[in-house]
């Protein structure tokens, strides 16, 4: 998918070099480059994301879970 937005990053940098004005290349490639391609790779990474964040929940909730497991031994001898 990064090489679909590179693509179409240079294919706006292109149209924006074109532009007859720098406050109309400028518009060009933030509005037709920059921004679509924002919301692309961003969409594109919803699911990257949902995962990581389950990952971390799941590591969360098993380091919880072996404190619960394994208590700080307070209950230990002063010699051990």
């Amino acid at each position: 998918m990064h090489i679909v937005a590179i693509a179409w990053l240079y294919v706006t940098l292109m149209m924006a070099i074109t532009e007859k004005t720098i406050i109309a290349g400028v518009l060009t490639l933030v509005f037709y480059g920059l921004a679509p391609c924002a919301l692309l790779l961003w969409l594109g990474g919803t699911r990257r994301r949902h995962r990581a964040a389950m990952q971390r929940t799941q590591t969360q909730r098993a380091a919880s879970d072996e404190l619960i497991d394994h208590p700080d031994r307070t209950d230990a001898r002063p010699d051990q």
